[in-house]
């Protein structure tokens, strides 16, 4: 299976970085890809066993789905990992580094899309991610 490796330098304290990663109010203001998607509801059970799941939504209501995934790591302020439904695996890092906090997600693959577009949406939710960090405190 193919691993696609997304980062992103995040001007603030890695404290902030995670709770804005695992706190379902934050991450419902910034997990979509474009303007055109929402996150309407999140849900955070965050212990190795715990479920993951962000609402994903077209703005217009033609379609949604929910991400969902199983935490099979967590090393707080450091690292999350998860299972997703189809078996794929996602594992996200968090490491200081000056007054940044790096965030990097290797996940795997899937067969439907083709990575670059994989990569890119990707990319951009965690883009997505730093504006939210950077913008302020939590919401």
């Amino acid at each position: 299976m193919t691993s696609i490796t997304i980062s992103t330098a995040i001007t603030a304290p890695v404290e902030r970085v995670w709770a804005a990663y695992t706190t379902p109010a934050d991450i419902t203001q910034w997990n979509h890809a474009t303007d055109e998607w929402c996150c309407p509801s999140a849900d955070v059970d965050l212990r190795v066993g715990g479920r993951y799941r962000a609402q994903m939504a077209a703005k217009d209501g033609s379609f949604s789905f929910d991400f969902e995934g199983v935490y099979t790591q967590i090393v707080p302020l450091q690292t999350l990992a998860y299972v997703l439904a189809d078996g794929r695996q996602v594992q996200t890092s968090f490491e200081t580094t000056g007054t940044q906090t790096r965030v990097a997600t290797v996940f795997d693959a899937e067969d439907q899309h083709p990575i670059a577009q994989q990569r890119e949406g990707w990319q951009a939710i965690l883009d997505n991610f730093q504006a939210h960090v950077e913008a302020g405190p939590a919401r």
